[in-house]
């Protein structure tokens, strides 16, 4: 993905963020308040499972403000990774803020007993049903962007959500689909609880919701571990790398290919690469410029590319002209040559 269309998919991400912000902002408002009205475990837990995901927006706008920053001399790769730090704290947040209080409402409605008017059962329902609306809206907003992203990709969509190289994109998806399944778990368990006059139905929905909030907490967080940590590129494109550098007449042998996401579109590669024999230093020069070069226009993603060179060759030589058995293939460092970057 090449810098423009990197901008333009954020720019894209960024409305479909605010559109989830406006919708989770009135729907907790609306909760808490009917909630309150209603005294209703499963009401409550979803006002504070859309007051979560309302933190979690403003986190996320800020992380594609942050992210965008240009490099520096503390920071010479840039500032992508701000995008999986605050993936995190979001993920954080649908623990806390919505997972843990979601279970503490379903208990306490166990041991507290209900005391829901039918006045309130209507006030609940009515608010549910507009909240499933409005995320329902959000949602739609969210799956249209991840199929265009799939499109522009070659990939089916649940490839594209699979890859997920996007947490905020990533983020807003999962929680809209948590969203209107937590509403539908509350509408159930008000239901329930207003045909049988039992408590237990609504503190159960109200529980799920929270064990639903806590796995996709947990999904979230791994993913951004995963690329706070180091994620490499897609193995095909590792594959396709790999393999059109070994097509190259000036290199003999790539002996090793690391690669590492640096940002939703950016990624760091870094080859080591034996010469053929026969070249002068001029020309290697001209060569390493070259495939540098056509490596960043065929994947644009690989905005820097580091070749390491190293001349098997010549290092087997002087290894057998001092009586030394040359390196092996895999343990050269001894042979390496300036890196070119």
């Amino acid at each position: 993905m090449s810098a423009t269309s990197g901008t333009g998919q954020d720019t894209e991400t960024r409305k479909t963020v605010w559109v989830a912000l406006a919708a989770n902002l009135v729907i907790s408002v609306a909760k808490a308040i009917g909630g309150i009205v209603a005294a209703s475990p499963a009401l409550l837990s979803e006002a504070a499972h859309s007051i979560a995901d309302s933190l979690n927006e403003v986190f996320l706008l800020a992380s594609l403000k942050r992210s965008r920053r240009p490099a520096d001399a503390r920071h010479p790769f840039g500032y992508g990774m701000e995008r999986f730090f605050w993936s995190l704290l979001a993920a954080v947040g649908i623990f806390v803020t919505g997972g843990c209080f979601s279970v503490f409402q379903g208990i306490e409605a166990f041991r507290s007993g209900g005391n829901e008017t039918r006045h309130g059962y209507v006030i609940g329902l009515a608010v549910l049903v507009l909240s499933l609306a409005a995320e329902g809206a959000s949602l739609v907003r969210a799956v249209l962007q991840v199929r265009r992203a799939a499109r522009q990709g070659g990939r089916s969509m649940a490839a594209e959500i699979k890859a997920g190289h996007d947490p905020a994109l990533r983020t807003v998806l999962a929680e809209d689909t948590t969203a209107c399944v937590g509403v539908l778990l509350a509408i159930a368990g008000i239901a329930l609880h207003m045909a049988t006059g039992e408590i237990a139905y609504e503190a159960c929905a109200s529980i799920l919701i929270g064990i639903l909030l806590v796995y996709v907490a947990y999904t979230l967080g791994r993913a951004a571990r995963t690329q706070l940590v180091g994620e490499a590129a897609d193995p095909a494109v590792q594959r396709q790398v790999r393999a059109f550098l070994q097509e190259q007449p000036e290199i003999d042998t790539v002996t090793a290919l690391l690669t590492m996401r640096m940002a939703p579109d950016s990624v760091m590669a870094a080859a080591r690469i034996d010469l053929t024999p026969g070249y002068d230093s001029e020309t290697v020069e001209d060569a390493m410029v070259r495939i540098r070069s056509e490596v960043r226009g065929r994947w644009p993603e690989l905005e820097q590319v580091f070749l390491d060179v190293t001349d098997a060759a010549a290092t087997r030589r002087g290894a057998a002209a001092d009586g030394h058995p040359g390196p092996a293939a895999g343990a050269r460092d001894g042979s390496e040559g300036a890196g070119a970057g």
